[in-house]
């Protein structure tokens, strides 16, 4: 049974261009989450930090975060900022 082959559609290059965008997008977040779960790992695993060195790590995390992505400074209070201070807090035994 020969079934005829269809062209495949070509895209438009603003489909194109929005495509390579949402690619950009997903990979500057995977980083992100990458980045971030190494920063958790090595405040809740590293014995001889120090609770000033966890909090710069923290704060170098959220500058970093910030650069990548510019304006979603809310989102990363919401997201990261409460985890860090309860891994610092459980981690140090903070009050």
């Amino acid at each position: 049974m020969n079934l005829p082959q269809r062209a495949p559609k070509e895209t438009t290059f603003p489909q194109q261009e929005a495509i390579r965008e949402r690619e950009e997008e997903s990979k500057k977040i995977r980083r992100l989450q990458v980045m971030m779960s190494m920063v958790m790992s090595v405040i809740g695993q590293d014995p001889s930090l120090t609770v000033e060195e966890a909090s710069e790590l923290a704060a170098g995390a959220k500058r970093a975060a910030l650069a990548m992505f510019p304006d979603k400074e809310l989102a990363y209070d919401l997201l990261y900022k409460p985890r860090l201070q309860r891994l610092i807090r459980e981690r140090f035994r903070l009050q």
